[in-house]
């Protein structure tokens, strides 16, 4: 009788412990910063406001900022930002894109900055697509002309659109495997003990595109370690680069200048369609 109620206060604790994480992940997992510090113009950029709206209603704010000099450059860059803050806090990576001759356009997901709603994975991937149709439909630009850059966790939702659509390219930068391999690191016993909310397998979307990849990472990283970086090159098909960053997971971009942009730029101009 002993033995049967250890295991029935076991198991009864398990699906506690169970019911507690499964609430507290959408915490762990995102960080949206709703003001907006400051805006392209502060950094000196043209830019326009940009609100779109996604298939279930909700309502997204972006910023579309256009090569200087030219609004017709012939490459655009979709930027798909980390889990934490907005796009105000992108200055450093906006004004290397800009310099490459790039239009760009960023946008808050669902939550993030002026956008409405809540994040969760599903609707991230709708949050995507609506950025997609803004470019392709709105702006008329081809879908050849269009590189897909996802840092962090926006790189999943760039692999998860880039398999669907398939763009003339895709960045991915400082990104993991898939949210098991990173709760199996972070948390290795309790990963095996609980139910994930999240799956965001950026290795299984990654073998499904069909465009050129460059995958860039740190092996300093101290958030997302290499070797998940590595697996989602890996798995990448041709053609497809891999470019090691130095310095953290946040500082990384910094650091590795003026290496970083002479390797985004050496991608960028090797695109051929």
């Amino acid at each position: 009788m002993t033995l049967l109620k250890n295991i029935l206060l076991l198991l009864l604790a398990l699906g506690l412990l169970n019911v507690f994480m499964y609430l507290q992940q959408p915490s762990m997992t995102f960080f949206p910063y709703k003001k907006l510090d400051q805006t392209p113009q502060d950094w000196g950029l043209e830019y326009e406001d940009v609100q779109l709206e996604t298939v279930d209603g909700v309502s997204l704010h972006g910023w579309y900022v256009p090569r200087s000099g030219s609004h017709g450059a012939q490459k655009t860059l979709l930027f798909f930002h980390g889990n934490a803050g907005n796009i105000s806090h992108r200055r450093t990576s906006l004004e290397i894109f800009h310099r490459l001759g790039l239009n760009v356009f960023i946008f808050d997901y669902r939550g993030y900055g002026n956008s409405q709603g809540k994040p969760d994975e599903e609707g991230l991937y709708k949050d995507a697509r609506a950025a997609w149709l803004y470019l392709t439909e709105q702006r008329g630009i081809k879908q050849d002309d269009i590189i897909l850059f996802g840092r962090s966790l926006g790189g999943v939702v760039a692999a998860e659109l880039a398999a669907e659509v398939q763009p003339g390219a895709l960045i991915l930068e400082s990104v993991f495997s898939s949210a098991r391999d990173v709760a199996n690191v972070i948390f290795p016993v309790l990963s095996r003990l609980v139910l994930l909310r999240y799956d965001f397998n950026t290795v299984a979307y990654v073998r499904q595109v069909a465009s050129p990849v460059l995958v860039l990472h740190s092996p300093d990283d101290e958030i997302i370690p290499l070797p998940l970086g590595e697996k989602v090159f890996q798995a990448a098909n041709e053609p497809k680069s891999f470019v090691r960053m130095r310095g953290g997971h946040n500082s990384g971009v910094r650091m590795s200048q003026p290496e970083y942009e002479r390797a985004v730029g050496v991608f960028v101009s090797g695109i051929t369609h």
